[in-house]
């Protein structure tokens, strides 16, 4: 395994967030292989030293079902440039060992390799985590078997909408943080958070014994302030980061610019 530690990715994931304690730890998102997988790394860099805590890097996808228009639009780009899984992963591989990385991708692209040989593939490359949001609860099992026999997090999504014992059941069982979407829909920028923001963070911390991270729709450094005072153990920002990558001449300055302000946010 890449990275040079032997700890497990929910290890170095709950050591991440026990090193923010007092705070929110930042979790931007950035699409693998966008705009073009060296720009991908170099924006990953950027966000560390602008202050990450955890990175979540997506793995572009054909239908990505989860994603608004933005986060789409760049796996679309991605795609068409040329990235593949294996190209991701090599992005991963050079991030991992400055911090923890949870790849986000969809279950086909897990299905086509074998959830052992992906599992083995991501702890290879040093990821920590892994994110699958078409992936049901109740038909996660080998993949959860996968990724614990491997050191990877299998991490799952719960929403405002989930009922209480199913909730109970995917907390009971979650790997190294939940994530928890703040809104129903897709990922995409808000221009008002919901005020039942508290009332989703406190549904989830009372079912699950690991980090809550609130995700969909924060984009803002105000928006993360928000999110912290709701009790969220993490940020997940990524639809904004996506956008500014997009739109810069140099990607990785713009989006580290960002996170420096989402960073001093959660500090403040």
């Amino acid at each position: 395994m890449s990275g040079e530690t032997t700890a497990t990715g929910a290890q170095r994931l709950a050591d991440a967030f026990a090193a923010t304690a007092w705070r929110a730890a930042l979790m931007p998102y950035l699409m693998g292989g966008f705009p073009s997988l060296a720009a991908s790394r170099a924006i990953g860099h950027a966000a560390v030293a602008a202050g990450a805590d955890v990175l979540e890097l997506g793995v572009p996808y054909s239908d990505p079902l989860a994603d608004g228009p933005v986060i789409h639009e760049a796996g679309t780009r991605a795609l068409a440039a040329g990235a593949t899984v294996a190209g991701v992963l090599e992005v991963a591989a050079s991030l991992s060992g400055e911090i923890p990385v949870v790849c986000m991708c969809y279950v086909n692209l897990v299905l086509a390799a074998g959830p052992r040989r992906f599992a083995y593939r991501l702890a290879e490359a040093g990821v920590s985590g892994l994110i699958v949001p078409d992936l049901p609860f109740e038909e996660a099992s080998e993949m959860l078997a996968a990724c614990d026999e491997h050191g990877v997090a299998l991490v799952p999504l719960v929403a405002p909408t989930t009922p209480d014992g199913r909730l109970a059941a995917i907390g009971a069982r979650a790997r190294g943080f939940l994530y928890t979407v703040s809104v129903v829909g897709t990922t995409g920028e808000r221009v008002a958070l919901s005020d039942r923001f508290a009332e989703v963070v406190a549904r989830a911390r009372a079912r699950t014994s690991v980090p809550v991270a609130l995700g969909f729709g924060i984009s803002t450094p105000a928006h993360a302030r928000e999110a912290a005072e709701a009790g969220a153990d993490g940020v997940i920002v990524g639809t904004r980061l996506v956008r500014a990558a997009g739109e810069a001449d140099d990607p990785a300055a713009a989006v580290g610019a960002l996170v420096a302000e989402l960073a001093e946010a959660l500090r403040t």
